[in-house]
C-alpha cells in the first residue's frame, strides 16, 4: 500500500509520552499516511503500548526496532527511512504531540528540491503530565487560555499556537531563528534524503538532525521555515544520554560538512 506521506517518529523508552503523541495522529485532518516507529532499542514496555495501540486503531503503524545498544537514533531512524512507503517523509520525535492540521500543514507547504524546518511549544513537566486523551481529542492541549490556566506563563512563543493567515505567513518571514533540520518537526523528500545518504550514524546526541539537513542545504535543497505553521507540542522529560564527548565529536562532523560542503556522508545508509 502506498500512502501520501510517511511520518517517522523517534522513540527510546518513553511510552506514556508516545501514547500520547499516538492520540494526537489519530485526531489529523487527514487519513492517507503511515506511521513508522523509530525505536532505539526500547524495553517490551514500548512494543506492548505499540502493539496495544495497533489492535484498537485506525493508524497504520509500522514498528521498527533494534536492539539497544547506546543512543543510535540516526541508525534507526536510516532503517525508517528505507521502510518508508511514501515519497515524502515527516520527523518528528516521540514526545511531540502534533496539532490536528500538523500533516496537513506539511503536505500543503512542501515544494520540490525544499525541506521544511518546523518548531515546537515546549511545555512545563506539569502540564506535559496533566495531559489527558480526552485534552488531545478535543484539542483544547493547543488552546492558549487552556493552557494560561494550567498556569503556563505569557510568552511572545504563544503566537505560534494562534498564529494563521498572514500573522502565520508574516511570523515565519520575519523570525531571527534560521530554517534547520530539527528532528522533532522536520520534512522533506524521500528522493533527496537518499541522495545524500541519510543521517550520519557517527552521530550522538546534539545537533546529529541538523547535520543532514545541511548536507541537504549543500547539495541545493533549500530550508523553508514553518514554525509558526505545524505545530508540535513538546513534552518535558529528562535527558539522561547528553555527555560532552558526544557533543564535541558532533560538533567536529558538522563542521567538516560546513567547510568541505559535504552532500554525502560515508556513514549512512550506504557504508562506505
Amino acid at each position: 500500500m502506498s500512502f501520501n506521506v510517511s511520518v517517522i517518529i523517534s522513540t527510546y523508552n518513553q511510552p506514556q509520552w508516545l501514547e500520547k503523541v499516538l492520540f494526537g495522529y489519530e485526531q489529523q485532518s487527514i487519513d492517507s499516511f503511515e506511521i513508522i516507529i523509530a525505536d532505539d532499542g526500547s524495553t517490551s514496555e514500548t512494543k506492548t503500548l505499540i502493539e496495544k495501540f495497533k489492535k484498537q486503531s485506525h493508524l497504520k503503524i509500522n514498528h521498527v526496532w533494534h536492539e539497544d545498544n547506546g543512543f543510535q537514533k540516526t541508525k534507526i531512524l536510516n532503517t525508517s527511512i528505507l521502510a518508508s512507503q511514501s515519497d515524502y517523509l515527516i520527523f518528528t520525535d516521540g514526545d511531540c504531540i502534533p496539532r490536528q492540521d500538523f500533516i496537513e500543514k506539511h503536505l500543503s507547504l512542501r515544494r520540490k528540491n525544499h525541506f521544511l524546518s518546523g518548531g515546537y511549544f515546549k511545555l512545563p513537566k506539569s502540564i506535559s503530565n496533566s495531559i489527558t486523551k480526552n485534552d488531545i481529542v478535543s484539542q483544547d492541549c493547543f488552546n492558549k487560555e487552556w493552557l494560561l490556566n494550567k498556569g503556563l506563563k505569557k510568552t511572545f512563543k504563544l503566537n505560534k499556537l494562534t498564529a494563521s493567515g498572514f500573522k502565520e505567513w508574516f511570523l515565519n518571514t520575519v523570525t531571527p531563528t534560521k530554517a534547520t533540520w530539527d528532528g522533532m518537526n522536520a520534512s522533506g523528500w524521500k528522493e533527496n534524503i537518499l541522495a545524500v545518504n541519510g543521517f550520519d550514524e557517527r552521530m550522538q546526541y546534539g545537533g546529529e538532525d541538523r547535520e543532514l539537513g545541511e548536507r541537504l542545504m549543500n547539495n541545493k535543497i533549500k530550508a523553508v521555515q514553518i514554525r509558526y505553521s505545524a505545530i508540535c507540542l513538546h513534552l518535558e522529560h529528562s535527558r539522561s544520554y547528553i555527555n560532552d564527548e558526544s557533543l564535541i565529536n558532533n560538533k567536529k562532523i558538522r563542521l567538516d560538512t560546513k567547510r568541505l560542503k559535504k552532500t554525502w556522508t560515508d556513514y549512512g545508509i550506504l557504508k562506505a
